[in-house]
């Protein structure tokens, strides 16, 4: 009798469990329908029951570290797709080798932030201590780059969510980057081959509207012509940049540097992109007019950068924890060793995520 009087007083809350996450689901779908589609495994509202405050956690912590320091905001921008073009969005760009170089010390990642770096796991840790360890590193990096762009003044979009950190990382991962130095044509092969178009390749590159570039990732823009470059900006970059060593840096947008807006499109058209790769949209015939739109038009390409950061936040990611991928306790290092906790709190989001 106590069996069936604890299953009957078990029945209305499982019933009303059921009826929130359907009513939830039905909002969702109704104001995502514009939405882009998302790989298996991943969701929109992911940690809805065992974390539904992780948003707001992440938010407001960077409020408080942008208000101190806002070039972490492109410092994190940089971090998540130099992890996620180069080996996928798995976290794989925060551990550290041990007696080994890992991907942070290839020469594509020189000079990453590594106070944004510390930003993902103090963020871990702030999330650890309101919820069920069950948060990726992966998703607190996708979810911390979209906030570095809108508190900074860019577009408010979602973000799905639901992926698995990688086990190890991937030292030669970050010759996929594309350099700096690299011309229209390699750039949208590049990106073509992961299959972004040209006005999505011209938004990604509007994430130069702010942050900062070391001397030698732009020192070929003091000697050469091509692409063409405004004189007076091209004296600048010479007495900031005198040689390709020197340890000075230079702001991505000579307009509103701290801020996420579309004045990178302008500085391209007033021949004032700091890196070739920059400039040379302005002039290639698949993506000028593409430039032209989103100086014209900033909620164009706010709408078109939203939907491309999406599309790089699912590249190659990892939603199996059978022996594919984990919730790190530190981002930092991969588990030694998986908590019966931790395993079980897991299987409650897949779960609930499946419901």
């Amino acid at each position: 009798m106590a069996r069936v009087s604890a299953s009957r007083s078990l029945f209305p809350s499982l019933l009303l469990i059921s009826s929130l996450l359907l009513a939830f689901q039905t909002h969702v779908f109704s104001r995502t329908v514009a939405k882009p589609p998302i790989v298996k495994g991943l969701s929109w509202n992911y940690y809805f029951l065992e974390c539904p405050k992780l948003e707001r956690i992440i938010r407001k912590h960077l409020e408080d570290v942008f208000k101190k320091d806002n070039g972490q905001a492109p410092g994190l921008l940089r971090l998540f797709f130099h992890d996620c073009f180069a080996n996928g969005c798995d976290a794989s760009i925060l551990l550290n080798g041990v007696g080994e170089d890992d991907e942070k010390q290839h020469p594509a990642n020189f000079g990453l932030r590594q106070e944004a770096i510390q930003t993902i796991e103090n963020l871990r840790v702030l999330i650890y201590k309101q919820c069920l360890p069950v948060v990726s590193c992966s998703d607190i990096l996708v979810t911390a780059a979209r906030e570095a762009v809108r508190q900074l003044g860019g577009p408010d979009f979602d973000v799905p969510l639901g992926r698995k950190d990688s086990l190890t990382f991937n030292a030669s991962a970050p010759d996929n980057l594309p350099p700096p130095f690299f011309r229209t044509d390699e750039l949208l092969e590049v990106f073509g081959a992961r299959n972004f178009d040209a006005s999505e390749v011209v938004a990604l590159s509007g994430a130069h509207t702010y942050g900062r570039a070391h001397c030698p990732s732009l020192f070929n823009r003091t000697t050469e012509t091509d692409p063409p470059i405004d004189p007076a900006f091209k004296d600048k970059l010479i007495a900031t940049c005198p040689n390709d060593e020197s340890p000075n840096t230079v702001d991505l947008d000579v307009r509103t540097p701290t801020k996420f807006d579309n004045m990178y499109y302008i500085n391209l058209l007033n021949r004032q992109g700091v890196f070739t790769s920059d400039q040379d949209l302005a002039s290639h015939p698949k993506t000028k007019e593409v430039v032209n739109r989103f100086a014209s038009d900033q909620k164009q390409f706010f709408n078109t950068f939203a939907d491309a950061f999406v599309k790089v936040s699912q590249i190659n990611v990892i939603t199996d924890r059978q022996g594919k991928g984990e919730i790190r306790d530190k981002c930092f290092s991969p588990n030694k060793r998986k908590s019966s906790v931790a395993s079980v709190a897991e299987e409650v989001v897949e779960l609930a995520e499946n419901i």
